[in-house]
């Protein structure tokens, strides 16, 4: 018995760094080199003590920027080593995927769209080493969503489950009707607990082609 028509999503969301934009932890890692420190320091550094460490408040809005820097220098001294921590923020902005971006276009033609992004309060410090160029491509490839959920701006970050029930909310779509793309599986889990499809994406065109396979509509080429 064909039950695919039963397994059609209505909603597809969208995690924004690591799925639309390239990695920041290839960035951290080039960070990291240049600097004589461990290798995925930064990232175990984000990793401890994950909702009250400096990321954690920085992505909820708790802290500003300059906070954030002299808050995550602290916890890096910490564990014995001495960043820039402001060198960290530069490295957060990736580059934009061109194929997640069609992979998007094609999907919001046939379902409904969110983003759900952990992400920090714009127009503070350094901007963020973007281009108004850059900032300005991300600004049209946010558009395409119908909504996007942000951290910063809502005051809670993933991998709180009721983030992910916001987005459902405002698409008035339940979870199990969605299908859910992020780079971290810890943002994964809650999603998938709550009855979503997830896709953990890495390779860019791997994750298409599950995707692809799992909404029955071409999303390439």
């Amino acid at each position: 018995m064909n039950t695919s028509h039963a397994n059609t999503p209505r909603a597809v969301l969208w995690d924004f760094g690591g799925v639309i934009l390239s990695s920041p932890f290839e960035a951290f890692r080039r960070y990291e080199n240049e600097a004589g420190l461990p290798k995925d320091f930064i990232r175990s550094l984000n990793a401890r003590n994950p909702d009250t460490n400096a990321w954690a408040k920085m992505e909820r809005s708790e802290i500003s920027l300059a906070g954030f820097v002299e808050l995550f220098e602290v916890e890096a001294l910490k564990q014995g080593h001495k960043l820039d921590g402001w060198r960290v923020l530069q490295s957060i902005s990736g580059d934009i995927r061109p194929q997640m971006v069609e992979a998007l276009r094609r999907c919001k033609a046939a379902f409904r769209v969110a983003c759900i992004t952990n992400n920090m309060r714009s127009g503070e410090g350094p901007g963020m080493a973007r281009s108004p160029e850059k900032a300005q491509a991300v600004a049209d490839v946010m558009a395409l969503f119908e909504h996007v959920v942000e951290s910063s701006k809502l005051g809670l970050r993933k991998p709180d489950p009721l983030i992910y029930r916001h987005a459902c909310d405002l698409l008035d779509v339940p979870p199990e009707s969605c299908i859910y793309l992020d780079d971290l599986g810890i943002n994964l889990k809650p999603a998938r607990a709550m009855g979503m499809r997830t896709i953990k994406v890495g390779d860019p065109d791997e994750a298409i082609a599950e995707l692809e396979a799992m909404v029955g509509i071409p999303l390439q080429g």
